[in-house]
């Protein structure tokens, strides 16, 4: 009896672990299968992580395709609710409750038809798709052909986008008037210029020396063809639609709030982009409270310096005098090189775990950086076939001022998104979904947040960087009253711009080219300030409960190690991190 009692128990011994496996073998099937779904979908993504299967095709952008990708999301939301959520392992509840929510705010997202408004100038086809040759592979004839087809793909694309900006008239889902006018000039810039110069012939302009003649010709002569045949003229269709059709339809009211259920899209917005329940008006009196305290800091820092004048008047000067611009580019990026030289000597101080990726400074190409920001970073793929990019705006010297670039250097490169994404690429322990994710508010969080620790490492001796780095957290704080004016408040474009201008020490062009961003991207400007708040009060709460225990490498450690993560459980980690370190 008492054996068969044993038996028994440990039969239900197995039997749970048997299924204990299985309901995590079954979630981790279904990441695998939405990674699968995501590189066959979007083949440019694909490109750019080093999946090379698909490099002949383009995302299918039609109202057909998009709807099946919707069902898909909802088919793999049926299957996450088969997982029996008890039996998974502590780390796959997370994987699981952060999949989850990112699978139904898909579904949520869907109802305000983003595919409706394809073009901004700050994304679409028209300016993403010349991107294709940073990272398509390019080695051989075959490689080529696959190029080849991909390109001739690109007026299916044009016509998809005008049939969804068609439908987005009918619905009133349009984009603001000087939004499209700065993508025609965008896209001017491309069909204009000449073919031997447009930036799709550059693969054949860095053929292999080793090719027989014959391959190098006919490659040269296929690719003139088919830009002449079929991007030129897809791009002109393109533009054609834009100035005679669609301009006239397009809003002329700023913020999102004149659009249909503008109010639920700018919420929806804001708890996507901060991943918190904040209110717009919460946000807009968190904006003016930060932007006085900054700027009590500036103004002691101005006095400092010596300057006589207004906080504005010291903004003005340092903007128009020629000290503090480049007139030559390759200085500036010259200039950027050593101060990333200087940062990476001192991340073993603050860092335990380094990335293995490395990084590299890359001009922003010129047909997209008149409307760009300053800079920006693209990761590398997770072969590491390539590094990432620091990419650096050297349009118009004389509005990128010389005394923020270090603030920007530890933002976009080290140690801000580089060092965050690389991480959390490198974390194999986490499904590739959740290598992936990219909440806003923890990615733009950190990285605001890593500007700040060029206090503590003397990266801010000059004075004149010190106040540069004010300056860019002024901006950023700055933003959380110009979005929410702008989008919640009626605000117009000017305002928001005046504002701007009033407090932070930006360039007019850059200003406006900021205000232009936020205006097309809803809710995206908030999440800097939020997470950077949110990292540097856990920092405080850590260092005030650990005292001579706390360890800032370890810290950084603990905030980096999930990856990108909403606040909220960040919060729930630093929490337990300083349970366990007492």
């Amino acid at each position: 009896m008492k054996l068969f009692f044993l038996f028994l128990v440990t039969l239900g011994v197995l039997q749970s672990c048997s299924t204990k496996t299985d309901q995590n073998s079954a979630l981790m099937t279904i990441f695998d299968d939405y990674k699968e779904y995501v590189m066959r979908n979007f083949p440019e993504g694909a490109t750019y992580e080093g999946d090379h299967r698909y490099e002949n095709r383009l995302t299918d952008l039609s109202e057909i395709a998009e709807n099946k990708r919707l069902d898909s999301i909802r088919n793999f939301i049926t299957r996450m609710k088969s997982i029996d959520t008890t039996m998974l392992t502590k780390e796959n509840k997370m994987n699981y409750k952060l999949v989850y929510s990112m699978f139904e705010e898909t579904i949520e997202a869907a109802k305000f038809q983003y595919n409706l408004i394809p073009l901004t100038q700050q994304d679409g086809i028209h300016i993403g798709f010349p991107q294709i040759i940073e990272s398509q592979l390019l080695k051989t004839p075959a490689d080529y052909e696959k190029y080849f087809e991909r390109l001739k793909g690109f007026d299916k694309q044009v016509n998809d986008v005008i049939d969804n900006m068609k439908k987005g008239v009918s619905l009133k889902i349009v984009p603001p008037k000087f939004s499209m006018e700065q993508v025609l000039a965008q896209i001017e810039g491309i069909k204009n210029t000449p073919t031997d110069s447009i930036p799709f012939m550059q693969p054949a302009q860095s053929i292999d020396s080793s090719w027989k003649t014959e391959d190098k010709k006919r490659i040269v002569n296929e690719l003139t063809s088919i830009i002449d045949t079929h991007i030129k003229p897809a791009y002109q269709k393109l533009y054609d639609y834009i100035s005679k059709d669609y301009l006239p339809y397009c809003r002329t009211e700023d913020g999102v709030w004149s659009m249909p259920n503008g109010e639920e899209r700018y919420r929806f917005e804001i708890k996507h982009e901060t991943t918190t329940d904040m209110t717009a008006d919460e946000i807009f009196k968190l904006g003016i409270s930060e932007v006085g305290r900054i700027q009590l800091q500036m103004e002691e820092l101005k006095q400092q310096i010596g300057f006589k004048g207004t906080l504005q008047e010291f903004n003005k000067y340092l903007l128009s005098d020629s000290a503090f611009w480049y007139s030559d580019k390759q200085k500036m990026l010259d200039d950027f090189g050593t101060i990333l030289r200087t940062i990476d000597a001192k991340l073993p101080s603050l860092f335990g775990r380094l990335p293995k990726a490395p990084y590299s400074i890359k001009e922003m190409e010129p047909y997209r950086a008149k409307s760009a920001p300053q800079a920006y970073y693209y990761s590398a793929p997770e072969d590491r076939s390539r590094p990432g990019y620091f990419y650096v705006n050297t349009y118009d010297l004389p509005s990128r001022p010389k005394f923020t670039m270090t603030a920007l250097a530890m933002h976009e490169a080290v140690p801000g998104h580089h060092l965050q994404i690389a991480i959390a690429q490198e974390l194999k322990s986490l499904p590739w979904v959740r290598r992936q994710m990219g909440f806003t508010a923890f990615v733009e969080g950190w990285a605001l947040y890593a500007e700040s620790l060029g206090y503590e490492t003397d990266m801010y001796k000059d004075l004149y960087q010190k106040y540069g780095a004010l300056t860019f957290e002024m901006w950023r704080a700055c933003r959380l009253v110009v979005d929410a004016g702008i989008h919640s408040k009626k605000w117009t474009r000017e305002q928001g711009v005046q504002f701007m201008m009033s407090h932070a020490s930006n360039s007019e062009l850059d200003t406006r080219s900021e205000v232009d961003r936020y205006i097309v991207w809803p809710g995206q400007a908030l999440a800097y300030k939020i997470g950077e708040l949110k990292i540097k009060a856990l920092r405080k709460k850590a260092e005030k409960e650990l005292g001579a225990k706390f360890d800032i490498k370890k810290f950084h450690d603990a905030v980096l190690e999930n990856g990108a993560i909403p606040l909220s459980i960040l919060e729930e980690n630093i929490n337990v991190w300083i349970a366990g370190m007492k």
